[in-house]
């Protein structure tokens, strides 16, 4: 199935033959695959938010003890993916997690199989639009409070949330969060060549610098629509980790194709992230100049792949910020930005001791 786009060039318009091989049907198709792996009772549907907006959405709890859960509830567990990501991302986890309490993952507005609204140019609007869907899906699902855990953008979107409404979150989770530090800042300490850690940090990916790139000029993921039929290829070449760290439960491209059509349908959260973020991926409105409107009393872990790209100084700084407060950072051994899936079993396990530490 191929998509042609209709590209508007100043007041002329002009067909833009993409020859995109993508389709909602196809990341359906593609997704219903990866969550065919999970055993725990599963619901897969779609929420509709006050302003028919729909935000694609799982969850999943134990058929084992399940009848015990519903007689003494446990907090459930919110997971939101990062910048290009969708709720498939989390298939390694989200069978462990529930095995206690019902957990909810969801593609953020924007992503995956979500709605793709238009997004506003401005970061705060944008970051503010992310925040309120996020508040009128849990309206709308009916939570009163949950543990939330984000990742990367999600990490960022979290905490921005968490900030806005409190008292719906009983811990928060920050799993190599996007946008904490002040670009001046990390680009001094790298001109004056001062190590913000004992171990090195590893170099951004190629796939991290290709959309630095493309972001000051385009929307993030513009390389991959524009890429056409030789799309799908282009994620195995830049991110050819992804079928490895998955590779014991499929043996085929399973999971770059389903990055690939996450992110080959209608740009719209990419360009959220735009607006919010600046050359190389800085957040415009960096969350360490915020983090201290948290509330002392809510309990805050950020945990780090050891060999991820993403500093975890910040972490380090988010706890002189808190001061007293309630806050601990992790550093995963041998895992890089994508903890989850890089060691699986080790962040399950602490994931699980954080909810246990709730109820």
């Amino acid at each position: 199935m191929f998509c042609f786009s209709l590209v508007r060039s100043g007041s002329v318009w002009s067909w833009w033959p993409s020859w995109r091989p993508t389709s909602m049907s196809l990341l359906k198709t593609t997704e219903s695959k990866i969550l065919a792996c999970i055993q725990n009772d599963l619901w897969a549907r779609f929420v509709t938010l006050p302003n028919q907006d729909r935000i694609w959405t799982l969850t999943l709890t134990n058929k084992v003890v399940r009848k015990r859960i519903e007689q003494v509830p446990k907090t459930p567990l919110v997971m939101v993916h990062g910048f290009g990501g969708g709720v498939g991302l989390w298939i390694r986890n989200l069978e462990a997690l529930s095995r206690s309490r019902p957990v909810y993952a969801f593609d953020l507005l924007g992503f995956g199989r979500s709605s793709r609204p238009p997004f506003p140019s401005d970061a705060a609007k944008a970051e503010e639009q992310f925040v309120d869907s996020i508040e009128q899906w849990r309206q709308s699902v009916g939570l009163e409070n949950m543990i939330l855990l984000g990742h990367s953008l999600g990490g960022y979107l979290a905490t921005s949330y968490a900030i806005q409404y409190p008292s719906r979150v009983s811990h928060l989770i920050l799993v190599d969060p996007w946008g904490f530090p002040e670009r001046t800042q990390a680009q001094n300490q790298e001109d004056q060549g001062q190590e913000t850690e004992i171990v090195k940090r590893p170099p951004l990916p190629r796939w991290v610098k290709a959309i630095a790139a493309v972001v000051s000029l385009f929307n993030p993921l513009a390389v991959i629509r524009a890429a056409g039929p030789w799309g799908p290829g282009l994620v195995n070449r830049f991110r050819p980790d992804f079928k490895r760290k998955f590779e014991d439960l499929f043996d085929d491209d399973t999971m770059t194709q389903y990055i690939y059509h996450c992110n080959a349908q209608t740009p719209s959260g990419e360009v959220g992230f735009r607006a919010m973020s600046e050359s190389l991926g800085w957040a415009k409105r960096p969350m360490l100049h915020r983090v201290h409107l948290l509330p002392p009393s809510m309990p805050l872990t950020m945990l780090y792949g050891a060999r991820s790209w993403v500093d975890s100084s910040s972490g380090d700084k988010v706890v002189q910020i808190r001061s007293k407060a309630h806050t601990k950072v992790l550093l995963i051994n041998d895992a890089s930005h994508h903890v989850y899936a890089d060691q699986p079993e080790e962040f399950n396990r602490v994931v699980e001791k954080i909810c246990n530490s709730v109820n």
